[in-house]
């Protein structure tokens, strides 16, 4: 657009038409928030892959897997439990604290965590402070400055058999829809791993049980050449062996077998020993 003299004049702007490009610039920029933290989730689970993939012993397993966790989302805490006793479940694994391991937790003092383990459901608390079901232990949680919480049960088979627990500060970044879904992959990538781990420590257990054995054979064999040679020696010194030897044809098969009875029944109580 010009003028008489042939100046270019710019459009108006409108306020309807600010709004919308505001409105455009603001979607753009969620757009590309999203697509990045979708790159992060990705890189993260390329990393979980490969720790896990370096360890066969489950412990290591779920260490990795909640450092990884606590470090992608810069977690206040990030716990997993395996499943207890009855109302019990046991903290294998900690991000804050990795020392801890094996430590028995009663799930009445953590309501969500009791509803992720009972419903075998995603427990998602956006605002854990303000939450209804969370009202018994409100001042525990002030008292951290806790925000949000997420629990995501590990199911094997149908079974819940532990849960992931993540839990967010009041000056972090809460967990969108994305990262909960992104927890939800994660859970099932950890009972495939603990499936595998299983499988490996089944295995060590039959070779053991195998080489223990072969060493309880190899332990009859040899109490069964000392016990024939005993026996052999012992005979070849008596006067009456060529007396015995003519008598032996005639010995019957059950007499036989009797003596074949005797003779394991030493060898077993000097393999004993």
């Amino acid at each position: 657009m010009s003028d008489t003299n042939g100046v270019m004049i710019p459009p108006m702007t409108t306020p309807e038409s600010s709004s919308a490009r505001g409105d455009e610039i603001s979607r753009l920029r969620a757009r590309v928030a999203d697509l990045q933290r979708e790159r992060d989730h990705l890189a993260a689970v390329v990393d979980i892959l490969q720790e896990i993939s370096s360890s066969l012993h489950f412990v290591d397993i779920l260490q990795a897997i909640a450092r990884k966790l606590g470090e992608a989302f810069g977690l206040d805490r990030c716990a997993i439990f395996l499943s207890g006793g009855q109302n019990e479940v046991r903290l294998v694994a900690s991000y804050e604290d990795p020392s801890i391991r094996n430590l028995v937790v009663d799930l009445n003092r953590y309501p969500e965590l009791k509803r992720a383990f009972e419903s075998g459901e995603t427990v998602f608390i956006p605002d854990a402070v303000n939450d209804p079901a969370l009202r018994s232990i409100k001042s525990t949680l002030d008292m951290r400055n806790v925000r949000s919480i997420v629990v995501v049960p590990i199911q094997w088979k149908a079974s819940t058999i532990g849960a992931i627990f993540l839990r967010t500060d009041r000056d972090a970044e809460p967990f969108s829809d994305a990262d909960v879904r992104f927890c939800q992959v994660i859970a099932s990538l950890t009972a495939k791993a603990l499936r595998n781990a299983h499988r490996f420590e089944a295995l060590l257990r039959e070779q053991k049980e195998a080489t223990q054995s072969q060493r309880r054979a190899d332990l009859q064999r040899i109490a069964l050449i000392a016990f024939m040679r005993r026996l052999l020696d012992s005979y070849s010194k008596a006067d009456e062996h060529v007396w015995a030897e003519t008598l032996l044809p005639k010995a019957s098969d059950a007499e036989i077998e009797r003596l074949v009875s005797v003779a394991i029944q030493v060898i077993e109580e000097e393999a004993k020993g």
